[in-house]
């Protein structure tokens, strides 16, 4: 079957896998990388740029009226669909050899986010969503944990670096929440934390100003395996911001009032 008449999940699948082969060879020989920085903590190497050109290739090539919003590569023209892309969302972990990055997909249809994918191609594991046909996990259904007491959640977050903004607010975030759950985990790669919520490895997720590439995919397979999703603040979107709050719906209110420290050690169920 010619790549143009795939269904769009299964483009976006095959897309992802393709990079995933480019990346893992350049993981087995990263000798060969030149590296730069883009800001200070903020590295991109050819692994980057490679995936993504192949990403590029692969999906516009079978979608030609299809817009693009990628890390590494100008975004094209105006649609009524358009792929958002991270070929490599964790590059410092990638580089560090450390196992935990992941490629991230998304399809936006006038202007609704309708399909992720989070492909992490070391554990075998692609994460998936449709908008309205549930979330899953090499093909077998996901859902969020059913944690309700915040005293047992497990969280993730991602800590701002370098000169980046709203260091100050997510120490203030780490220390209201610390006292009241079961720990904190800060695993550099928000794709993959996102994908960890809706599989119920991690109970709930925060961090502020993300990028729309680092949140389009995972924002879908998390509502679809039923996250309660916002913005910091209740008038915003993720979408919008990329300030997100992700936790299931009976530990979010306990969840957000700690990071906002308005909990009481009493009232945590």
């Amino acid at each position: 079957m010619n790549a143009q008449d795939l269904p769009d999940m299964d483009l976006a699948v095959a897309a992802a896998q393709a990079a995933g082969d480019i990346l893992t060879r350049y993981w087995h020989d990263k000798t060969s990388l030149t590296v730069s920085n883009k800001r200070a903590g903020d590295f991109v190497s050819q692994a980057d740029v490679a995936s993504e050109m192949c990403l590029r290739d692969l999906l516009l090539t079978a979608r030609p009226d299809d817009g693009w919003l990628g890390e590494e590569t100008p975004a094209s023209h105006q649609s009524s669909r358009r792929w958002i892309v991270d070929p490599l969302d964790g590059t410092t972990n990638f580089l560090r050899g450390i196992p935990h990055w992941a490629i991230s997909i998304a399809l936006e249809v006038d202007g609704t986010r309708r399909l992720g994918v989070i492909h992490d191609p070391l554990k075998g594991e692609t994460f998936t969503a449709i908008l309205g046909g549930g979330a899953f996990l090499n093909g077998s259904a996901i859902v969020v944990s059913d944690t309700t007491q915040l005293s047992d959640a497990l969280f993730g977050t991602g800590i701002p670096f370098g000169g980046m903004k709203d260091i100050d607010a997510h120490a203030a975030d780490i220390a209201n929440l610390m006292p009241h759950c079961a720990g904190v985990r800060r695993m550099g790669a928000a794709a993959l934390d996102l994908a960890y919520v809706a599989a119920g490895r991690l109970d709930g997720f925060w961090e502020r100003r993300l990028q729309q590439w680092d949140i389009a995919a995972g924002l879908v397979i998390l509502r679809e395996a039923g996250a309660h999703v916002t913005a910091f603040d209740k008038d915003d979107q993720p979408e919008v911001s990329g300030t997100v709050l992700a936790a299931p719906e009976p530990l979010f209110a306990a969840f957000t009032e700690a990071l906002r420290g308005q909990a009481e050690s009493g009232n945590m169920a």
